[in-house]
């Protein structure tokens, strides 16, 4: 791999990580002092619900710290880490969100805003895992 596709590839991680991490951050604050919406799209059955919203702000701000401390990149790494295995275990949330939606006279939000983010939620795994460096692909040079 050039040297020029590299500062590249780094400046896209640099700024991948700054951005989820400002959304991620955003998220965590909103579930600690605005829980009501996240409380409202939790599939029933879930123990604690307010305990686990609350747990998943403190998770969602933690993750944003890490993946932007100049410190160590194992931190980052496990930050991102940490932020993908978050996105696939909101996912059920966000099922749950389309399907009561789907099923109001309305359609509440409608499929304009629940297909993006049924297709955004593997992206965000990917992103997070790429930006926190744990990955290279789809970019990694190929040998041989």
């Amino acid at each position: 791999m050039d040297r020029t596709h590299l500062i590249r590839q780094g400046k896209g991680r640099t700024a991948a990580r700054w951005l989820l991490a400002l959304a991620y951050f955003v998220a965590g604050v909103l579930h600690l002092a605005a829980p009501a919406p996240f409380l409202g799209i939790m599939p029933d059955g879930v123990p604690w619900p307010e305990t686990i919203v609350a747990a998943t702000g403190i998770a969602e701000i933690l993750g944003a710290i890490g993946m932007v401390q100049p410190v160590s990149i194992r931190l980052r790494q496990a930050a991102a880490i940490g932020l993908a295995l978050y996105a696939v275990c909101v996912f059920p949330a966000n099922i749950n969100h389309f399907v009561m939606d789907m099923a109001r006279a309305d359609h509440g939000l409608g499929l304009a805003y629940h297909l993006p983010r049924m297709v955004a939620q593997p992206v965000l795994v990917w992103l997070a895992l790429w930006a926190g460096s744990v990955m290279d692909w789809p970019w990694r040079h190929r040998t041989g």
